[in-house]
């Protein structure tokens, strides 16, 4: 039997809230904990792609280290001790952009916490998307605006690196209000944004979406299979 099937067919333990569990080897931990029995009522979003919604935290048999993956990401291994994350617990701080004044480090007033970040650099080990967390904690602190929303431009905000950090810094909301000033008070006025703006309200692409609204689901996916897309590399920012 070639190897690949005899995996095919191999059935591993994994530990779910405690409770062992036999499931096929090759799954990721969203389908084997489906797969135990467990129905995902939050927490799943997309289930294949990178939504941030299945936060979860694990531990490898025979370790001590607590770790964190995104659960339609990361596949099973036998003896894995699983836990589901119900919420990441982290507020955004309110705020009224308009009355925002981006010459002040905004970020360190509304956040004063990334003060007390120590560069432990365990908020990048988290990242599921591999970005660099630490640096743009740092570059807030800094009041780089432009560096914090390169370098998180990336982020979907499942909260793995909040989850880590030993100075409880809520990192991707000190992103995100980084990127929110950055495009209002900063960035290029993106023109070809604009003039798109300007003809979908006078009605140049009632006619494509209308057809659109017609097609069956194997057309629709040929269409989107197709479309052209502006390709950004990461770490740039969009409309440089």
């Amino acid at each position: 039997m070639s190897k690949e099937k005899e995996n095919d067919m191999k059935m591993i333990t994994v530990y779910i809230m405690g409770k062992a569990y036999k499931v096929p080897f090759g799954l990721t931990i969203m389908k084997a904990m489906e797969y135990a029995g467990y129905r995902f009522i939050r927490g799943s979003g997309c289930r294949a792609g990178f939504c941030g919604a299945c936060a979860t935290v694990y531990r490898r048999k025979g370790e001590y280290k607590l770790r964190t993956a995104l659960a339609c990401q990361t596949t099973v291994e036998d003896g894995m001790y699983l836990a589901q994350l119900p919420f990441v617990p982290s507020n955004r701080k309110e705020y009224d952009i308009e009355e925002l004044d981006p010459k002040k480090n905004v970020l360190s007033e509304y956040y004063p916490e990334i003060n007390r970040c120590v560069s432990c650099n365990t908020c990048t080990k988290a990242c599921p998307q591999e970005l660099q967390v630490m640096d743009y904690i740092q570059a807030s602190i800094r009041g780089d605006y432009k560096l914090v929303t390169s370098l998180s431009f990336d982020c979907i905000q499942c909260g793995l690196c909040v989850v880590r950090c030993p100075a409880e810094i809520t990192h991707y909301h000190v992103a995100q209000l980084a990127r929110r000033l950055y495009g209002k008070y900063y960035s290029p006025v993106p023109q070809h944004l604009l003039d798109r703006l300007k003809e979908i309200e006078e009605g140049k692409f009632d006619s494509e979406i209308e057809e659109l609204k017609k097609m069956d689901a194997k057309k629709l996916e040929e269409v989107y299979v197709a479309r052209d897309i502006q390709k950004i590399p990461r770490g740039e920012v969009a409309g440089e």
